[in-house]
């Protein structure tokens, strides 16, 4: 079956599309990637975004806007994907969605909201869509986060030690794959999100991102700010645990900057991007990784990788593309074999990583206009996830 992945992490920058044939064989997920194809969101509806986002008050009219416009945007993707990647023969497209929302207190997932109607993907495409994977995970008790943890435990399972999946986005996740005890997964804390608010607030909105980690790579760490962003009792909160945006934002760094106001725009730059590094260290140090396997846009901040390697000690970092998945894809990649779970009748999830209290089939299914002629139910769940090629 060939399957489309879509995704757009909390970054919120572009949209990420990912193609795979996906086939059962015996206890054995077989993933053979297409490729890959990215497009950047239309200024104007990455700017609604931001301008949407907690902690900002918007309107419906607002909310209707963006649904429709991320919907719209996902199904351009989805359509240049198809010819391009699977030559117009597609069989089905999974959509993540932009995440808006993830109502989250005291511990306690209650809600969470992605945006991008997948009508529109169905539209466009005439596949069949499955999109709204997050909620049914929040509706039977579990955080709906970090999502894509089952993958990573088919994909991890049968190496050595305590592998560990580590995706950098907005947003920093882990996913351990410990071979004799329980898996367990879980948000670390912020991996880009602070670090790109601050560059664009500190340059006057002139750059959104520390492109390179030029800006990092130019300051010192101040000591008494890390400490102080440390103290977040979030990073004690046991697993599972998830957060997003709603916490790590701008008005949340300006009132840890309070005191701080004359420290230069790279040392503040440094110093954020040293707490991702060393909140990602301590909690895989906290579970014993034996090696991590990194993914996401954080990859591409040379300045960041390398405190994580510093903050890692001995434990080896690697990339995912080392296992055959690239970074910039592997989520993308991780939501298309979520949808071909969900289509085969297989759960998505795994109630020790989210803290659901069982597993679920996730998502939604949206018929395209070719009709809807869905497989077989699988007979079993597959243990292992083998990419082709690796």
């Amino acid at each position: 079956m060939r399957v489309i992945g879509l995704m757009s992490g909390t970054s919120y920058d572009a949209v990420d599309a990912a193609a795979a044939d996906l086939s059962l064989e015996a206890d054995t997920l077989v993933l053979t990637p297409l490729g890959m194809a990215s497009a950047p969101y239309p200024g104007e509806v990455r700017a609604a975004l931001a301008a949407a986002l907690p902690p900002a008050v918007t309107t419906m009219e607002q909310v209707c806007r963006l649904d429709t416009r991320v919907g719209q945007a996902f199904a351009s993707l989805a359509v240049r994907a198809d010819e391009e990647l699977c030559g117009g023969r597609a069989d089905l497209i999974v959509s993540h969605g932009q995440t808006v929302y993830h109502w989250c207190e005291d511990g306690t997932v209650h809600g969470t909201l992605q945006l991008g109607e997948p009508a529109w993907i169905a539209e466009a495409t005439g596949r069949p869509v499955v999109s709204g994977l997050r909620t049914r995970d929040v509706a039977a008790g579990g955080q709906g986060a970090p999502l894509v943890s089952i993958v990573d435990l088919l994909w991890l399972r049968g190496r050595p030690g305590v592998p560990v999946a580590l995706n950098l986005g907005g947003i920093a996740n882990i996913t351990v794959a410990a071979g004799s005890g329980p898996p367990a997964a879980f948000d670390t804390g912020p991996a880009n999100a602070l670090i790109d608010a601050a560059v664009h607030h500190l340059t006057g909105g002139r750059l959104g991102y520390d492109e390179d980690g030029a800006l990092a790579g130019r300051g010192r760490v101040d000591e008494a700010l890390l400490r102080r962003l440390l103290d977040d009792p979030y990073y004690a909160q046991p697993p599972p645990r998830t957060t997003g945006k709603e916490r790590f934002h701008l008005p949340y760094l300006r009132a840890a900057l309070a005191g701080h106001e004359a420290l230069p725009a790279e040392d503040v730059v440094a110093t954020l991007t040293r707490l991702t590094a060393r909140t990602v260290a301590d909690a895989a140090r906290s579970v014993r990784a034996t090696e991590v396997f990194a993914s996401g846009g954080g990859t591409r901040n040379p300045v960041l990788m390398a405190m994580l390697r510093t903050e890692l000690g001995g434990v080896p970092l690697r990339g995912s593309g080392d296992l055959g998945l690239p970074s910039a894809a592997k989520e993308a990649y991780a939501f298309a074999v979520l949808g071909f779970l969900t289509v085969h009748g297989l759960a998505g999830t795994v109630p020790a990583c989210t803290g659901a209290r069982h597993a679920s089939v996730l998502g939604s299914l949206t018929p395209g206009w070719r009709g809807l002629r869905l497989p077989e139910p699988a007979t079993a769940a597959p243990v292992r996830l083998r990419v082709s090629g690796n």
